[in-house]
């Protein structure tokens, strides 16, 4: 009898979580094992924005799915593009471009989350995200880029332009991502003895009327302070009405002479959550608290792809898409998986939210573990302890802790790669987003694969 065939697709959180507790319960008599992934390795995304403002190396965020797994697993080098339940195949394209048509006994959906956009003018255009370790690196090369080049420039407009830098959204990302940055702005200006650094400005705008409300109103507000105290010009309560080459257009009127336009407006599920055609809650899949799809066999999803109930809040609340619950989520699916091979009860996923960490880098932080409400440098301990204990291989703890005393010690470095210099980066380009097939085209695929094989 042939071994069952376990597929987990996504390389995040959930999905490599879900991996390691396969592979420690699971005897290799007992499942074949497979993870569907671009890439080799799993991108710890909380610490992007210190990759982007130059604190950390891209490696270090990195980490080794050959070092993060016990190696029994099959990992194929694609992304999932389409996935029929009823002929249990997920359709795969390689990262040659080739497509693959991989079968499954039992799917695990983990594809994680893409970035949320809106048909705003331009924004595609040149809105760059922070959802990818190559947009991380892209706009760390991006924003030294133009200091140079202001530096260069005899045109007082093209100089205005190129140091004015806007980030859209004040979540953890948009917020980390705008502290860290204008810290790295603020210390390469002093490098630059022709430019003003009273010339750079950073705005932070968000359409909300609180800044990461999750934190709650005073370390909201503490966060807030701690940005205006550098210079960042919060906005709340507006968003962007059409984005420029040159130019940024804010919902309120104002016009901003801007080159530099980072987009961190939320995210919603993959693309590939639609190729299943099952019912969704604001695009994830609609899940039990079991983790699996009603009316489709052997289907479990989890993490930013799927509305898991927050059985813990109750009230009908889902679980917000964070690395905490993704993590406990990949555990608890994975012993679903187990069970439902040995015929056994499935157990409901409940977790209590342990708190938020927000580092804005240097000596500045806010954190509310067990809902303590921390600041400065207690905060900056626990956020930086917290997402330290987190890696995991002991690989990524020597490169991260090795970064942060080398910054530290040393200070930043303004030194720029060449990265996509010379290439427009949309985001489409870095997040793949148009490559996914439609219900119809996945069941068309598979049906002339079936024909054939007939």
């Amino acid at each position: 009898m042939a071994r069952p065939k376990i597929l987990v697709v996504g390389a995040g959180f959930a999905g490599v979580s879900c991996i390691r507790r396969l592979e420690r319960r699971l005897a290799p008599e007992e499942a074949d094992i497979a993870l569907v992934t671009p890439y080799s390795y799993q991108l710890y995304l909380p610490l992007l924005p210190q990759v982007a403002s130059g604190i950390l190396t891209p490696q270090s965020v990195a980490l080794s799915l050959r070092r993060n797994t016990k190696h029994r697993t099959k990992i194929m080098p694609g992304g999932a593009i389409g996935v029929d339940t009823k002929s249990k195949i997920c359709v795969t394209r390689m990262i040659t471009g080739q497509i693959v048509d991989e079968p499954y006994d039992y799917i695990v959906v983990a594809p994680g989350s893409i970035t949320r956009t809106f048909a705003i003018p331009g924004l595609t255009e040149y809105g760059r995200g922070m959802k990818t370790l190559a947009e991380a690196a892209y706009i760390r090369d991006h924003v030294i880029s133009q200091l140079d080049l202001a530096d260069a420039s005899q045109d007082e407009d093209e100089r205005a332009s190129r140091l004015q830098f806007v980030v859209v959204g004040g979540g953890y990302a948009g917020t980390e991502t705008a502290a860290c940055l204008q810290r790295l702005t603020s210390n390469a200006v002093k490098r630059y003895p022709r430019l003003d650094p009273r010339l750079i400005k950073w705005h932070l705008i968000d359409i909300a009327p609180r800044l990461m409300p999750e934190l709650g109103e005073n370390l909201g507000r503490s966060a807030m302070e701690v940005l205006q105290r550098r210079g960042i010009e919060v906005s709340l309560g507006v968003s962007i009405a059409e984005a420029g080459i040159d130019k940024v257009t804010f919902t309120d009127g104002r016009v901003l002479p801007c080159r530099t336009l980072i987009w961190t407006a939320g995210v919603v599920a993959s693309p590939l959550v639609a190729t299943l055609g099952a019912e969704t809650v604001r695009g994830r899949l609609a899940v039990t608290a079991e983790m699996t799809l009603p009316g489709f066999d052997g289907v479990f999803a989890l993490g930013d792809a799927a509305a898991v109930p927050d059985l813990a809040k109750g009230d009908g609340a889902v679980c917000p898409p964070t690395a905490q619950h993704a993590m406990r989520q990949g555990r608890v699916a994975a012993e679903n998986v187990i069970s439902s091979m040995r015929g056994r009860p499935l157990q409901p996923y409940v977790h209590k939210d342990l708190g938020l960490v927000v580092d804005l880098g240097g000596k500045d932080a806010v954190s509310k573990p067990l809902g303590i409400e921390l600041r400065g440098l207690p905060a900056q301990a626990v956020a930086r302890g917290y997402h330290w204990s987190a890696l995991r291989t002991n690989v990524a703890k020597v490169r991260v802790l090795t970064n942060w005393m080398i910054n530290a010690a040393a200070g930043d470095d303004f030194v720029r790669i060449g990265f996509l210099s010379q290439k427009p980066a949309k985001l489409e380009d870095f997040e793949y987003t148009d490559v996914y097939l439609s219900p119809e085209q996945v069941r068309e695929h598979t049906a002339s694969i079936t024909a054939r094989g007939r």
